[in-house]
């Protein structure tokens, strides 16, 4: 029992510096991975996955929405049928918890910036400044041509409720199936998964903000709040934000991850991590800051 209590009073000494320097810093760096999302709601497997695939599930075996969006169906009306039950819970249904609102509560002040590799729009949806935003992965609103033949994606939304309200069968009729409006191919996700990924206009905007935001930044007291990355993709955020925190003398990194928050011996004595739930972590926070304002 006393050690539980001296661990219990470990992580609440980690929660408490944590907090703090996030009400101290000017500036945050906001790194989300699929952790985030996860606390938020969108589980991918279980309840909520059998609730809408079961269908899919029971022909096919899989037991996981990341699964069934990498089967190989034999028609375009049953992967449409598939996907747009996927991009539409996923990217335009309500999100379950707001965890994305208590966390804007805690950054709408600061000159902050998220990095993410999420792809379900959630901080544009809880009204992050677009600006401040770089998806690096891509969007699920979004389609781009499967070859591709040109580097332009379309927003899909329309389409998607349509395929929705017209399925049957787990097949989308045939004059649905998106194609692209210059070779005529089939349309595909605007997502990263092999070279064929589409970096508009948009995506290199966006990535220019931010290599503008830390070049503008460089040097400075920064707090680098990682959230819910794990080591699928570990350089484009994890990885960056150690090796910032490293050379930059006055910068802080932050991490809030069930079960996967650490920090390498380099940054150890300028790191905060904290495994445990985004989300009762966030919500605690914010009911702090009101009680303080």
């Amino acid at each position: 029992m006393e050690a539980l209590n001296a661990l219990n009073r470990k992580e609440e000494k980690k929660e408490e510096n944590l907090y703090r320097e996030l009400r101290a810093a000017e500036t945050v760096v906001i790194g989300a991975g699929a952790g985030l999302s996860t606390s938020a709601g969108f589980v991918y497997t279980g309840e909520r996955f059998r609730e809408n695939f079961r269908d899919f599930e029971v022909k096919y075996g899989f037991h996981d929405m990341y699964s069934g969006g990498f089967y190989p169906y034999e028609t375009l009306e049953e992967y449409w049928a598939y996907w747009s039950r996927y991009i539409y819970l996923n990217r335009y249904r309500e999100v379950p918890k707001p965890v994305y609102t208590d966390l804007l509560q805690l950054v709408k002040d600061k000159d902050y910036f998220v990095l993410t590799t999420n792809v379900d729009h959630c901080f544009q949806r809880a009204g992050f400044d677009k600006k401040r935003l770089f998806y690096t992965q891509g969007d699920f609103g979004l389609w781009q041509c499967s070859v591709p033949c040109h580097k332009k994606t379309y927003d899909n939304e329309e389409t998607v409720r349509r395929m929705i309200a017209k399925q049957k069968d787990m097949r989308i009729p045939g004059e649905l199936i998106p194609l692209c409006p210059v070779c005529k191919k089939p349309m595909t996700m605007n997502l990263r998964a092999d070279s064929t990924f589409v970096e508009d206009e948009g995506w290199h905007e966006a990535c220019g903000r931010y290599e503008n935001f830390l070049e503008t930044h460089k040097g400075s007291r920064v707090l680098f709040l990682e959230l819910g990355c794990g080591m699928n993709t570990p350089g484009i955020i994890k990885f960056s934000f150690w090796r910032l925190t490293s050379q930059w003398p006055e910068a802080v990194y932050g991490c809030i991850n069930l079960g996967e928050a650490y920090a390498p011996q380099e940054i150890e004595g300028k790191s905060v991590c904290i495994s445990e739930d985004i989300g009762r972590i966030l919500s605690v926070w914010k009911r702090r800051m009101e009680d303080e304002s």
